[in-house]
């Protein structure tokens, strides 16, 4: 079924409106992303997934999950099934460049947000990737085994890790007890805080997008933005007012940190990543 029909259908029975247009428009992995006009006027993204490997309703649980339990601004979900999900547009453009403080403010507050265990009471997603999450009390046995070694295995699987490599993050994995303490409790993090899931107006932050949301150690959170460069040192100056920093974290576990969402791409795009990987475990000394 052709993407507008599926988009209309949607519409017509969730929000009892009609389909006056529907553009494609740039969007993460997961799915394919449009623009819909509808005859009330409004506006609404819509995502379709005619192949069904997305997991759209995973999608919309988090966006659900965030809206609910915390001040993150993320789009109101209208409808979702396994092919269609229906969401508010959300304002803003992709220059971010001068509200890193205001994304320090909101990520504070939601890395306040806390659990009993590190994972979450069900399993998400970032991007396509399924991201298992069983109920740990120990964050270094849960960033070993469901994060680490889990996309070490993955990415190996896929072709896109080579087994030296993997044998490398294993053995590292092997020795997370000597390298981290734990953390003083979980927080809920975003998950995904990179510069296209971001918008912004001006100083303010209008939406984050595409989580890919469990309750971690929120170093992890701050590590993807470090090596994505999604937001620079006023955002980490405006953080530290409300959560310091802690020693060794921007000498050795951003970069610690930074080996997972490495390995998701590796997973996703292997390339150029593989080496990224490479030359992480040499910085650690693995």
């Amino acid at each position: 079924m052709p993407p507008e029909r599926i988009i209309a259908e949607g519409v017509e029975v969730a929000l009892g409106e009609r389909l006056l247009d529907a553009r494609p428009m740039d969007g993460g992995c997961i799915g394919e992303v449009y623009g819909a006009e509808l005859s009330d006027g409004t506006s609404v993204v819509a995502k379709v997934d005619r192949a069904g490997e997305s997991h759209l309703e995973r999608e919309a649980y988090m966006l659900r999950y965030l809206r609910e339990k915390s001040g993150l601004p993320v789009p109101e979900v209208y409808h979702s099934s396994e092919v269609l999900l229906l969401m508010e547009f959300m304002p803003g453009g992709r220059n971010v460049s001068g509200a890193h403080a205001h994304a320090a403010e909101l990520l504070a507050a939601l890395h306040g947000v806390s659990s009993d265990a590190y994972g979450h009471e069900r399993d998400t997603l970032i991007g396509s990737l399924s991201q298992p999450n069983p109920w740990t009390s120990s964050w270094i046995e849960f960033f070993r085994d469901q994060r680490l070694l889990y996309l070490a295995e993955v990415a190996s699987e896929a072709g896109r890790l080579p087994a030296y490599l993997r044998g490398r993050v294993e053995g590292l994995a092997g020795r997370l007890g000597e390298i981290l303490e734990e953390p003083e409790r979980p927080a809920l993090i975003h998950g995904d805080v990179w510069g296209g899931n971001v918008l912004a107006e001006g100083d303010r932050i209008t939406a984050f997008l595409d989580p890919a949301i469990y309750h971690a150690d929120p170093e992890i959170e701050l590590a993807y933005i470090s090596l994505f460069g999604t937001f620079g040192e006023p955002f980490f100056r405006r953080y530290a007012a409300f959560r310091p920093l802690q020693p060794g974290f921007l000498e050795e576990r951003r970069h610690l940190y930074g080996l997972y969402p490495l390995l998701v791409h590796v997973y996703f795009f292997g390339g150029h990543y593989v080496g990224s990987v490479e030359g992480t475990l040499d910085r650690l000394g693995f």
